[in-house]
């Protein structure tokens, strides 16, 4: 099931980072667009493994802590890998070279004396952190608070670089509106990686429901904010690139909003009542999830078109 999942969500990553680039032609490069994508997907799903346990209670978060580990591991790896990529990517489009004839020290330049680059150079770090903590860490309660952090820092700090850097007030609110976003995707993505049977889902789905109402909340609140910084007028929705972006992110957003709380009405009573089962429950995580993926990459894709 696992396997299953991390493929289709691979593929709706290509399919509307595709999308994406299309609505924004020429302004969203597909390639920029794609890798960034990935390295914030694998970034969502790192964060909501290293917080779920804290969504179970004290009797039964140490098993989830232990089930979480491996999951952890791999997200961040995969993160890891996607952050190398984006850096040799966007390294080469800033020197106006093939990727594949990009040299070390170019690279190398780019990332230590570019803001771009080093903020990048967060998000490697934060990985690289993240993999060894879940490896080699005892999984205590303090590591686990350590490693949200971590993951959070790596995640914010290249929002902090991005396409409203310019603006503080619209850099904060990016920053946040991804927290948030991170916060309530990644841990539905991990309930889906480490819950596996009913009772389980009646525990930890009541206090996601709760971190999700909160986490709606701030990301539009954040937002709307950096919407409005970001856009001279209403006709940018449709006459730019970015706006057409930002145009299709929004419907897909609300699509997503009425489908959360359709699931929070019908599927939380049921599974706190033990009347969902496990298979269920994980059916109706991956088709929410399944649209968090396309909202992502279109955010992704934003940020590229700056």
């Amino acid at each position: 099931m696992n396997r299953r999942a991390v493929a289709g969500g691979a593929l709706i990553i290509a399919a509307s980072s595709v999308a994406a680039w299309a609505v924004a032609y020429p302004q969203s490069p597909i390639s920029g667009a794609l890798v960034r994508a990935l390295a914030d997907c694998a970034a969502v799903v790192t964060v909501g493994l290293a917080a779920v346990p804290m969504l179970d209670t004290a009797r039964h978060r140490a098993e989830l802590t232990r089930t979480a580990a491996r999951p952890l591991a791999v997200s961040g790896a995969v993160w890891l890998f996607a952050e190398v990529v984006r850096m040799v990517v966007v390294a080469a489009q800033a020197a106006a070279v093939q990727v594949f004839g990009v040299g070390v020290r170019t690279v190398a330049e780019f990332a230590l004396h570019t803001t771009v680059g080093r903020s990048g150079l967060v998000s490697i770090l934060a990985a690289l952190v993240v993999c060894a903590v879940a490896v080699a860490a005892p999984r205590t309660a303090s590591t686990a608070v350590a490693t949200v952090g971590v993951a959070a820092a790596g995640l914010a700090g290249r929002t902090l670089a991005g396409h409203l850097a310019e603006s503080p007030v619209g850099g904060l609110a990016v920053a946040v509106h991804a927290m948030a976003a991170a916060l309530w995707c990644g841990v539905l993505a991990a309930l889906v990686l480490t819950v596996t049977h009913r009772g389980q889902w009646a525990r930890v789905l009541p206090r996601f429901s709760q971190l999700a109402l909160a986490c709606v909340g701030v990301l539009l609140l954040a937002g709307v904010l950096g919407a409005v910084i970001r856009l001279d007028s209403p006709a940018e929705l449709w006459v730019t690139g970015y706006g057409r972006l930002l145009s299709v992110k929004i419907i897909v957003t609300v699509v997503l909003l009425v489908l959360a709380w359709r699931n929070r009405a019908g599927w939380l009573p049921a599974a706190r009542a033990h009347r969902a089962t496990a298979a269920l429950s994980r059916s109706r995580s991956l088709t929410e999830l399944a649209i968090m993926v396309v909202t992502i990459t279109f955010a992704a894709a934003l940020a590229v078109a700056g």
